[in-house]
């Protein structure tokens, strides 16, 4: 998903299947009277899967089939911001061919094209809001292997513009990562990224008459793998994700984000022939986020207690 070019990494035909699972928390404290809307965090799953094939010594084709994009949050009918959101949800599943060319010893390119979809959910009161559509849009990546210790990977996913039928057009942004790998001993290795995301791109989430402020926002990763044995491999990850909302007026009701910590482990078990089975569990903070919003006659002012908890599975194998 994140870079096609490491295809070529990948002897013969390979299939990897995968499932996760989120269940965050969003407790919103009110300035004004009491009615907050209960915990309106929306447990959430998504699949993925992806198979790739070496073609020809430097030629790999791949199919991924992921589910990219998300938003949940499901306050209470009565609650005192009801005006301005009470259900908001949005999927996307995303179709993603690709191929990959291994230029030399040193450098393999990658291209993809990216068919999504996209369906939304909003209600508030007065609006009960359902849409759906489907976009086109692309991807591309290279990888560069400096040494058989170290690679260094660039790629980019471009924007996908959506116009779900009765509603505001989406726009969900472009992205470019930065990554690193480094084998540090025979049993440890270390492997870091640096991200940028567009979300400026994102006007709306597609619920009629409503907007959202965004910025463009990074994220760096670090994460490291110890090698238990022949069978058993130890993770452990840490992220800075920067929230695209930035002030307490832009936060709304149905994205109350802001700057979070990600701290992950997990473990991978190797079956050799029968394949590898990878678990990871993920504790997301959330700083405390302040909102003081006015719309559709309501003005809601306080703040939010976030938190989320992230557990994925994947089975891969390789022929």
């Amino acid at each position: 998903y994140f870079n096609p070019a490491a295809m070529t990494m990948l002897p013969g035909i390979q299939v990897s299947l995968g499932a996760v699972g989120a269940w965050p928390s969003y407790q919103f404290a009110n300035a004004g009277i009491g009615l907050d809307g209960g915990d309106a965090g929306l447990s959430q799953g998504a699949g993925n899967g992806y198979v790739t094939w070496q073609a020809m010594p430097d030629l790999a084709l791949g199919l991924g089939i992921s589910q990219p994009f998300g938003l949940g949050s499901d306050y209470d009918a009565n609650w005192a911001g009801a005006p301005q959101a009470i259900r908001s949800e949005i999927r996307t599943v995303n179709y993603n061919p690709s191929l990959a060319y291994r230029v030399s010893d040193k450098v393999s390119l990658g291209i993809g094209a990216n068919y999504q979809t996209l369906d939304t959910d909003m209600t508030r009161t007065g609006l009960n809001y359902s849409g759906s559509d489907g976009a086109w849009g692309w991807n591309t990546g290279a990888l560069f292997t400096l040494s058989p210790a170290m690679r260094v990977g660039v790629s980019y996913r471009s924007a996908v513009n959506f116009s779900p039928d009765g509603g505001s057009g989406i726009k969900l942004p472009d992205t470019a990562i930065l990554s690193v790998w480094q084998q540090v001993s025979d049993r440890w290795e270390a492997m870091g990224d640096l991200s940028y995301t567009n979300w400026n791109t994102v006007k709306s989430l597609g619920a009629p008459g409503e907007g959202v402020d965004l910025d463009n926002a990074w994220r760096v990763a670090w994460g490291a793998a110890y090698r238990a044995s022949d069978a058993w491999k130890l993770k452990f990850g840490i992220a800075y994700d920067r929230s695209p909302t930035r002030s307490t007026s832009a936060r709304i009701a149905r994205m109350p984000d802001n700057d979070n910590l990600w701290l992950s482990l997990g473990a991978q078990w190797n079956a050799g022939r029968y394949g590898r089975i990878d678990a990871g569990y993920s504790y997301i903070y959330v700083r405390d986020s302040n909102i003081d919003s006015t719309g559709n006659g309501i003005r809601v002012q306080g703040s939010y207690d976030i938190n989320s908890h992230v557990l994925g599975a994947q089975y891969s194998i390789g022929f």
